[in-house]
């Protein structure tokens, strides 16, 4: 039986994939496995019974993944599950930028009791006229799952795409649109789009990469938008290239004391996510993830560990060991189960950086003897019978 708890409320139809052989408990304590959105777990004492976190969402500055590799705790995301309802708003907040919509309304909302509305609307609509998508160029940064939707869609709005990332995966690359403009240098976007978006995840090379400097190489009157993480910008700098007016707006998903008020700046209370499809989609997949990773041993989209599946367990024994990225560590894991009269028909061993991760399958059951000496192999972070 295998112990699950929620630190956030979490879909239904997420939850209910989980079998007989898995209970919901209150106390993390408890917990072989937690499902979490927005909770924060950097203050959180992660119990020694915890093997696998799983956030509902892509972004996972919420979870302290450095402490979690080195408990041997693997930790997953859901990449793309909520990718359509973030690319949907990104393009709202595009046309919002480009015609005064947001002024409009407002203005009509303060006029709403004269008898003339009708005729007044149509003698001030014109301070609240803008510009079409179709023929501008947007510059997206990041082709992950939800750049590469945003571009897509751009081109069929008819705009001339640019995008940039110089990471970009073979399979982004079959999804990416032939009409998209490949841009090998991110200081071309700045310089040449009308609309700039950012899809990137915050890591210390990408904090606050929308910086004075890039702003200052963009064209006068760009729009900037960013769906992604507030620390990719540099929001002092924008607000002060708002008000001098060489930005026209800045569109952005995370509402702070440095942003909010300025009415150049178009605030939304982080939606991007927040559709009954995203979280569906984002809950099944996070339950999925833990499902496969505490009965097979396998590991698809973690942050902190390197991909592994050796797919359903159909050997008599699989033990999985989390471990540094250190030489002979294979051969002394093998070597213990060989002197344990343990025969290993299967095995496969991935490494992400620092940390490392080992599948064997045997063909008898596992001994708590051969698991006691694998954990204490110098360098072993946490073993586990998975049969």
């Amino acid at each position: 039986m295998f112990k699950y708890s929620c630190l956030n409320p979490i879909a239904n139809v997420g939850l209910d994939l989980f079998t007989d052989n898995y209970e919901k408990v209150e106390d993390i304590n408890n917990s072989d496995a937690v499902l979490v959105r927005s909770a924060s777990m950097h203050d959180i004492d992660l119990p020694d019974s915890l093997q696998a976190i799983a956030r509902a969402g892509a972004g996972v500055n919420n979870i302290p993944l450095e402490k979690c590799a080195e408990r041997g705790i693997v930790v997953f995301n859901t990449p793309g599950a909520n990718a359509n309802g973030v690319k949907e708003l990104v393009f709202a907040g595009m046309l919002l930028a480009s015609r005064d919509i947001v002024g409009g309304t407002n203005w009509l909302n303060e006029v709403k009791d004269e008898e003339d509305i009708a005729k007044m609307a149509e003698k001030q609509k014109k301070q609240f006229a803008g510009c079409e998508l179709k023929g501008k160029k947007l510059g997206v940064i990041g082709l992950g799952a939800i750049g590469i939707k945003v571009a897509n869609l751009a081109v069929h709005f008819g705009m001339e795409v640019y995008g940039y990332d110089p990471y970009i995966s073979v399979d982004a690359a079959w999804k990416l649109s032939r009409n998209i403009k490949h841009i090998q240098n991110v200081e071309d976007i700045y310089r040449e789009c009308d609309f700039i978006t950012i899809h990137v995840p915050l890591l210390d090379q990408t904090r606050k990469m929308i910086s004075e400097e890039a702003i200052g190489m963009m064209k006068e009157n760009a729009v900037v938008l960013n769906f992604a993480r507030d620390l990719l910008v540099d929001e002092v700098a924008m607000v002060k290239a708002l008000n001098e007016g060489k930005i026209k707006r800045y569109v952005s998903d995370f509402p702070n004391q440095v942003t909010a008020g300025n009415d150049k700046v178009i605030l939304i209370p982080h939606l991007g996510a927040s559709t009954e499809e995203s979280e569906d989609n984002c809950a099944v997949m996070a339950v999925k993830e833990v499902m496969d990773f505490m009965e097979n041993g396998n590991i698809r989209n973690s942050v902190n560990y390197p991909a592994c599946d050796l797919g359903p367990v159909e050997s008599n024994g699989r033990v999985a060991v989390c471990h540094k990225n250190i030489p002979n560590m294979i051969s002394q894991f093998t070597s213990i189960l060989a002197s344990e009269g343990i025969n290993i028909p299967n095995m496969m061993n991935k490494s992400r950086g620092d940390y490392a991760y080992s599948l064997l399958d045997t063909d008898t059951e596992i001994s708590a003897h051969a698991v006691e000496r694998i954990a204490a192999v110098k360098g072993v972070l946490n073993v586990r019978i998975v049969k």
